[in-house]
């Protein structure tokens, strides 16, 4: 499994990816999920991927060699959003020649990609590509995507992230998240490879590989456990009582009101159903009626 997180913010983008890949339990490998495509003076972009090592592998060598689909490549693409279609069909060609074999294999064709970057004359742009080669692409409303083991990462993320966070916010932002990430999950995994990338750079002047020996993020791995606590713990606990109001819990909800809780009936209820059951008339059975065929 993998966990990569991009983020399209006014100033830039900010790529992060980990580095593990795993076919069971006692078969950890490593290999980089982010590769980078640079032209100087005229575009930049950067990809990351998940899913089959196999399948992603094949689209990279693809992109790398430069093959066109439709007169284009990445180095000839016109803007990004033609790159991004160059990167959709190298993935529909390797889907063309393996997803039969893979079939037959009982395997599903499982290929994500987060690609992003500039041309020269538009602002950076990022896109989600799925395995069918169709994708979407990043808007200040929705500024980010994941692939991967998502979900231990997101919720700071939706917390702090938006359009207008200036890119060294976005960078810590993005490594607290893959910190939880690596924190509830085992199948992502250090070394990781970050890239924040300048408006208009057009050139990776901010690129790294951070393991656990990096400063900054053993740092942050340290204070963000330690935060998290005294968060916790700064957070009052639920009063039964009432006698504070900001934390009293004993409130029903409007709407629906407490829980009724059901008691077993006292003794007088008891007997006084058993009474009533002595006392009652036993109900007449209807005798039925036999149907006659009529002969013919």
């Amino acid at each position: 499994m993998t966990y990569c997180v991009g983020l399209c913010l006014k100033d830039g983008l900010v790529f992060l990816s980990d580095t593990r890949t795993n076919a069971g339990v006692d078969q950890i490998g490593t290999f980089r999920k982010m590769s980078i495509f640079q032209k100087d003076h005229d575009r930049f972009f950067a990809v990351m991927s998940s899913g089959n090592l196999a399948i992603t592998q094949s689209v990279k060598e693809i992109l790398l060699q430069g093959q066109l689909f439709k007169g284009k490549n990445l180095w000839t693409a016109n803007n990004s959003y033609e790159a991004a279609v160059v990167v959709g069909d190298a993935i529909k060609q390797v889907y063309e020649r393996d997803h039969l074999a893979l079939e037959k294999a009982g395997l599903e064709f499982n290929c994500n990609m987060i690609f992003g970057g500039q041309v020269k004359g538009e602002s950076p742009r990022l896109f989600n590509i799925y395995s069918a080669g169709n994708f979407i692409e990043a808007t200040p409303e929705t500024c980010y995507f994941q692939i991967g083991e998502s979900k231990y990462g997101k919720p700071i993320l939706d917390r702090v992230l938006n359009f207008t966070t200036p890119l060294n916010l976005a960078t810590k932002c993005a490594l607290i998240s893959m910190d939880s990430t690596l924190k509830s999950n085992i199948s992502v995994g250090l070394p990781l490879d970050m890239l924040v990338y300048e408006k208009n750079s057009l050139k990776a002047s901010k690129l790294v590989t951070l393991d656990d020996a990096n400063p900054y993020f053993a740092m942050i791995h340290q204070s963000w456990g330690e935060k998290l606590r005294e968060a916790f713990n700064s957070i009052a606990e639920p009063s039964w009582s009432g006698a504070h109001k900001s934390s009293d819990i004993s409130v029903p909800a409007k709407k629906m009101g407490a829980v009724p809780i059901n008691h077993p009936p006292s003794r007088a209820q008891m007997a006084k159903f058993k009474t009533a059951s002595k006392t009652s008339k036993p109900v007449k059975k209807l005798a039925s009626k036999k149907v006659v065929a009529k002969k013919k």
